[in-house]
């Protein structure tokens, strides 16, 4: 069979099955729309959380991050899992024994205000929101180039198959569809890992396959890589490149931020106890554990095997027409492109960016030079008023890779058998895909159990709640679809500014309501609104989203960063801010009732489950 043939037989056989899920389990309460009915064994439950928790961003850019920055995106993989540490001892437990359905809920009678609540949900859709964007975009990289569609049909593609089985399941069909998710995103990334270390190094195993000998006997894997890497003008592949401070503070950043996400920490209220919601959390990391080491790999080899196949291994460039099938398979998607700067008929892959504009693929030009934004699919073409060169940029480079492309693309580069490329495809999906509907129910149920009956209308009946969660998540799954298509950067780096506003708004909130008993609603709200706010003004200055009179374009590039700090890496500061502005308030305002006070310290016994609520 040929590639597209295996393609719609893993794809389709894979969403078949998630739907037949959804029906089989689908959802008929607001207890299984919102907890899944609190039913779910701890290790089932630390499967679904690992793949509601591996998302686009960590089975498709994450590795691609690596190959692109070597040592430096190396914070992702510690603050991503550094974070399940903090999540499984600091909330987890607290936050299930407690016995509410969102984390809107909890904040809202912590803090005995209806507008801490409000805050609390406002900050929970813009971090969740964001974070879809990069599912969202990710689908549409997977489908563009397996279905061989348009980018933006497959973002639709993507978008109905996650109403389907999401509206219809809630958090009970979602749970059983993320077990599912997570066993094919699974094998999905490990066997090509596998395949390749085999040929790479001759061992099976890729963790010990990075540091392995390569079978050519040319040396150990990321020497080689080292020697390439500068032979080609970039910086050595295993040195840190960025700031010290700046490695630090995304580090904490991703960390904090992981403990602050609501559609993770809404899975611990899934499991009937609290010592079960801590054993979830210890099984997500095990589950977590498998793809994260396989990552350094993935990236490694992928970059290895990408420069031999493009630069030749004389690194002299490979002429475009003896090119392999895939590159001008990628080419069609406007993920990748090449444009012939020297014009020897070559293609050369080498540092600095490849053509004038942004450097993206869905930049042409007009007959006077200037940049016009036009789809994905486009061929590139050089600006005529310059040649192609970018001001200060060599001639070298003559490619653009979207780094989002690099684990599908991997197998194909690798020339891998069709059925292991096909299988990619749908673990690609199904990472994104599990993601988005575990955000999407975060939305949904922040807006029809904690504005809706929470708030506007505290008599609704069950079924009504139940139809109104099911039209928020409709419409959410509208705006994540339009913000998909219209995506700010690659997945990694839009999902880590999500975690950035989780962690200077949501974080702080819960780690002061449990462990801060003097901490009042005014103190809250005040710190909440303040991490996020300091937060938002950052990133949307130093993306360049938001110009300031006086001042040249501050757009995303680290000599306009303030001490270095990237916008993905604010949420640290952004937290900082939160909980100083939090602490003064408080201190300057009464202190929360007497019965609160006890309610915060009743919370950290260990009663069972439920004890500080009654449920």
């Amino acid at each position: 069979m040929d590639l597209q043939t295996w393609t719609y037989l893993f794809v389709g056989g894979t969403f078949a099955l998630y739907i037949g899920i959804a029906i089989w389990a689908r959802a008929t309460t607001t207890g299984d729309f919102y907890v899944a009915g609190r039913g779910i064994h701890p290790v089932a439950n630390g499967m679904a959380t690992a793949a509601d928790w591996m998302s686009a961003a960590s089975f498709i850019s994450m590795a691609g991050l690596i190959a692109f920055k070597g040592y430096d995106a190396s914070v992702y993989l510690m603050g991503w899992t550094g974070g399940y540490v903090l999540l499984a001892m600091l909330l987890a437990p607290y936050l299930r024994k407690f016995g509410k359905f969102t984390v809107p809920e909890f904040i809202g009678e912590r803090y005995y205000s209806q507008t801490a609540r409000v805050v609390a949900v406002i900050c929970l859709i813009v971090a969740s929101i964001t974070y879809v964007i990069g599912q969202m975009k990710g689908v549409g990289v997977a489908f563009g180039r397996f279905l061989e569609v348009d980018f933006e049909v497959g973002v639709l593609v993507g978008m109905s198959i996650v109403f389907i089985y999401a509206v219809l399941g809630g958090m009970k069909g979602i749970t059983y569809t993320q077990i599912a998710q997570y066993c094919v995103l699974i094998f999905a990334y490990t066997i090509p890992a596998i395949f390749i270390s085999l040929t790479l190094t001759g061992n099976p195993v890729p963790q010990l396959g990075l540091g392995s000998e390569l079978v050519d006997g040319s040396g150990y894997l990321l020497a080689k890589l080292d020697l390439v890497m500068t032979d080609l003008g970039f910086k050595a592949y295993t040195i840190q490149k960025g700031t010290s401070l700046n490695m630090v503070l995304l580090t904490l950043s991703l960390m904090i931020g992981t403990a602050g996400l609501p559609h993770v920490i809404i899975r611990f209220f899934t499991v009937p106890k609290v010592r079960d919601a801590r054993a979830s959390a210890g099984w997500a990391l095990v589950f977590i554990a498998i793809l994260y080491t396989t990552a350094p790999a993935v990236g490694s080899m992928a970059r290895l095997n990408m420069i031999n196949t493009v630069n030749g291994v004389d690194s002299q460039g490979t002429d475009y027409t003896a090119l392999p099938s895939w590159f001008k398979r990628w080419e069609n998607t406007g993920l990748l492109a090449w444009y012939d700067h020297n014009g020897d008929g070559k293609v050369q892959h080498a540092a600095g960016k490849a053509f004038a504009g942004k450097g993206k693929p869905n930049f042409v030009f007009n007959e006077d030079g200037s940049a016009k934004r036009g789809g994905y699919g486009e061929r590139v073409v050089s600006n005529p008023s310059d040649g192609g060169r970018v001001e200060g940029a060599p001639f070298a480079n003559e490619i653009y890779v979207d780094r989002d492309i690099m684990v599908l693309a991997n197998p194909e580069i690798a020339n891998l058998p069709f059925w292991v490329i096909a299988l990619v495809a749908a673990g690609g999906l199904a990472a994104a895909l599990s993601t988005a509907a575990g955000l999407l129910l975060a939305i949904s149920s922040s807006i029809s159990h904690d504005l809706l009956k929470g708030i506007f209308k505290p008599d609704i009946s069950e079924k009504h709640e139940l139809m109104a969660g099911r039209i928020a998540m409709a419409g959410a799954i509208i705006v994540a679809g339009y913000l998909g298509m219209n995506p700010p950067g690659f997945a990694a780096q839009v999902v880590a500014l999500a975690f950035g506003l989780a962690a200077s708004s949501i974080f702080p909130a819960l780690m002061m309501g449990i462990f801060y008993k003097r901490m009042n609603n005014t103190g809250a709200v005040a710190g909440m609104l303040a991490g996020l706010g300091s937060t938002l003004v950052y990133i949307f200055i130093y993306k360049g989203w938001l110009f300031i009179p006086g001042t040249n374009n501050l757009a995303n590039t680290a000599d306009n960063w303030v001490l270095g700090i990237q916008p993905e890496s604010f949420g640290a500061i952004g937290a900082l801010i939160n909980f100083v502005v939090a602490i003064i308030v408080c201190k300057l305002t009464a202190a929360p009732p007497e019965h609160i006070q006890h309610l915060v310290e009743d919370i950290r016994v260990p009663k069972g489950a439920g004890a500080a609520s009654g449920h």
